[in-house]
């Protein structure tokens, strides 16, 4: 009867055999057998680190987003031309959206993707260059409506004159957010619709090319004013347009909503007078 001590194995016959640790006799034969075992399994082990390695790199890319709008909440008197426009529009296309409580009227200095677990960092860094920011000397001027085609639609705006001033603190505000931004982010980004509907695909493009499409030389600060037909809004940009001036009461940090609007107030310097509601308004 073979004896097993340790790792070998003694007979009566003058040879040693290995043993294994549970002190079962390991003979050629057994080791033809285990072999292709060894291989096979080492095999799953590999391909089931190579499946596990890209999902973890994955999560570490792409990490959950949310869709922010730095913005300046405008004075009365904007806020009035804004919604006067806004109602010529929703009674040419009665399906787009009120100027509320969920839709403010803001000139956005600022669109980015940020990291939604660095929300508290991206309140906090903003609201440092906002203090340091003098209110008075960003003197504010309406220059005219612009719009942007999507699909028979246009989505309206009133341009406000790029001053020295918005374009110093829109670089400030960029510097600030930069270490919290991330390239691109979904659907999920973004405040959901109220018919529960998807985000429009060039709203989503829009704000992961601001930097720098749509910042410094490129940058546009207009207040959004509402959705027509693309006949109408034509119509209305070639109407004569009275230039005004205007101030910004106050700063904010906004979550967006379908087609840029600022929905979800994040953050704020200073508490804005408020509108009716999306919800509990009469306006839909």
């Amino acid at each position: 009867m073979p004896i097993c001590f340790g790792r070998e194995i003694h007979t009566r016959l003058p040879e040693r055999k290995l043993c294994n640790e549970y002190g079962h006799i390991i003979n050629d034969l057994n080791m033809k057998m285990l072999l292709p075992l060894v291989r096979f399994y080492s095999a799953l082990l590999f391909l089931g680190l190579a499946a596990i390695i890209p999902f973890v790199q994955s999560a570490e890319a792409e990490p959950a987003a949310t869709a922010i709008d730095i913005l300046l909440d405008p004075d009365a008197t904007m806020v009035a031309q804004a919604q006067k426009a806004n109602t010529r529009l929703r009674e040419n296309h009665p399906a787009g959206f009120a100027l509320d409580a969920d839709h403010m009227p803001h000139i956005t200095m600022l669109q980015r993707y940020v990291r939604s677990a660095d929300l508290e960092r991206v309140k906090a860094a903003v609201a440092k260059v906002i203090h340091k920011t003098d209110f008075a000397k960003l003197k504010l001027q309406a220059t005219g409506y612009y719009y942007l085609p999507y699909q028979n639609l246009g989505l309206a705006g009133i341009t406000v004159a790029p001053t020295p001033a918005l374009l110093d603190l829109q670089q400030k505000l960029i510097a600030a957010v930069k270490p919290f931004t991330v390239a691109s982010g979904t659907g999920e980004a973004f405040v959901p619709r109220p018919d529960g509907g998807p985000l429009n695909q060039p709203t989503m493009d829009y704000i992961a090319a601001y930097v720098p499409e749509h910042s410094g030389k490129q940058y546009n600060p207009h207040v959004t004013v509402g959705l027509g037909e693309e006949s109408f809004v034509k119509q209305l940009l070639a109407e004569p347009f009275k230039s005004f001036t205007f101030k910004a009461r106050s700063a904010s940090l906004y979550q967006l909503g379908d087609f840029g609007t600022a929905q979800k107030q994040l953050w704020t310097s200073a508490q804005a007078d408020p509108l009716p509601s999306w919800n509990n308004g009469k306006a839909r």
